[in-house]
């Protein structure tokens, strides 16, 4: 699995890495780290990862299952 953060769509709510941060984690200023860089989901991390995305308010987060 494939996850990469809009960085135009991510407002810095947190939810994310809040619920999952196994996956996700903060930058400096309260954003999802590493926005808009399409990186893979750690093997047994899949479900946290869609738990962070399906957690966006703003559908920041999108996730591909190659």
């Amino acid at each position: 699995m494939k996850l990469r953060v809009d960085g135009n769509l991510c407002t810095g709510h947190g939810r994310c890495y809040s619920v999952a941060e196994d996956v996700y984690a903060p930058d400096d200023e309260g954003y999802s780290a590493n926005r808009d860089v399409e990186r893979e989901v750690a093997p047994g991390h899949e479900e946290s990862a869609r738990l962070g995305a399906y957690s966006c308010p703003e559908g920041a987060i999108v996730l591909s299952e190659d």
